[in-house]
Order: structure tokens, then C-alpha cells, then sequence
């Protein structure tokens, strides 16, 4: 058996191990409730009221920058990688059929990489960053949030876990990416308003 036959049969394990484990009604409602983007408008609100709070002149790079996170990222992983690899979602495995769990529907075909994953991994990537230049804080719980999203996609039955580390790995590139960007707007602000003390590269 070759390698990326162990890392395939390595992923259906876990992700079997994921759908016959802590199993129950409340974690059903709790994952499918971690997957509504609704259910983060307040989450979103908040993230909105902290920047204009702390950094009111760089709100709007900060919005711009978190919509551009975002979008990279849905379409890299949705329009560019799942058709490229054509890895099919655990609903449309022949094997899987009365395994899977499926308490949302198959939705596309392809799944490999998550871009729910990716999408909220570049979210917190680049808040992580954007918030530490700021404040100088470390927002950790940001990748337990992403991570508990990417999680609830194996729960449901949409994902495999190698679709959700796919995902969080092009989600944290991207995110640090954007992040840069940040630092780089920022600096070259700071050097145009003390052109004597910071000369311009």
C-alpha cells in the first residue's frame, strides 16, 4: 500500500471514527447550528465594533482586507481547487452508503478542500494578525472558532478530515497573505506621516 493509500484509508477511519462517536441529538443541533452563518452575524457585529473601537483610520482596509480573506478563499477552493482534484464528498461514496450520517444535503460533488474551512481559517488568520499589530493581542480562541466550523463539516457528513485540513492550510495562506498586505498599508502610513523620522524605502 503506497503512502496516499495509508493518508485515504488513515481519513475514512477518522472520519467513521467522527460519525459513530459522541453521537446525540444536542451535538447534532450544536454542529448543525456551528454551519448557519446567521447564527454569527452578532460575532461579526462585534469583530465590526472592536476595529472601529481600536482603529477607527484603518477600518476600512480592515473590511476591505476581511471581505478579500473571504473571498479568495471561497473561490480558490470552490472554483479552482475542488474541480482539479475531483475528490467526491463522503455522500457520494458507494462504501460510505449507510455510514454516513448526512444531516444536511450532498450539496456539490466535489469536496476536497472545505470551503468552509478554508473560508473561516482565512477569517481568523488574518483577524489574528490584523488584531495582534493593533493591540499587540493574541486571539487564539479565533482558530478554535474556525477549527469547531471545520469540524462540524466532518459531523454533518459533508467532509472528510483531509478536506478540512486542506481547506485550513489554504485558509491560513491566504489569511497570512492578507495580513501582510496589512502590515504593509500600515507601515507605509506611518512613514508618509513622518517622512523626517521614517524616510520612505
Amino acid at each position: 500500500m503506497s503512502w496516499t493509500e495509508s493518508l485515504i484509508q488513515l481519513d475514512y477511519t477518522i472520519f467513521k471514527f467522527i460519525q459513530s462517536t459522541g453521537v446525540s441529538n444536542f451535538m447534532d443541533h450544536f454542529m448543525l447550528g456551528m454551519r448557519e452563518a446567521k447564527l454569527w452575524i452578532p460575532f461579526y457585529a462585534f469583530m465590526l465594533y472592536w476595529i472601529w473601537k481600536n482603529a477607527k483610520s484603518k477600518m476600512l482596509v480592515f473590511i476591505l482586507l476581511t471581505v478579500a480573506s473571504f473571498g479568495l478563499a471561497d473561490f480558490s477552493s470552490a472554483s479552482l481547487f475542488k474541480p482539479f482534484f475531483a475528490r467526491e464528498r463522503p455522500c457520494y461514496e458507494d462504501d460510505l452508503e449507510g455510514v454516513v450520517r448526512s444531516l444536511v444535503g450532498c450539496g456539490g460533488k466535489y469536496g476536497f478542500p472545505s470551503s468552509h474551512a478554508s473560508n473561516h481559517f482565512a477569517l481568523a488568520t488574518f483577524w489574528y494578525w490584523a488584531i495582534y499589530m493593533i493591540k499587540g493581542q493574541r486571539w487564539y480562541w479565533l482558530f478554535l472558532w474556525a477549527f469547531l466550523i471545520g469540524y462540524a463539516q466532518i459531523y454533518v457528513g459533508k467532509h472528510y478530515p483531509i478536506d478540512i485540513l486542506g481547506g485550513g492550510l489554504l485558509g491560513i495562506f491566504i489569511g497570512t497573505a492578507m495580513a501582510k498586505l496589512f502590515e504593509y498599508w500600515d507601515n507605509r502610513k506611518r512613514r508618509m506621516a513622518n517622512p523626517d523620522t521614517v524616510p520612505l524605502p
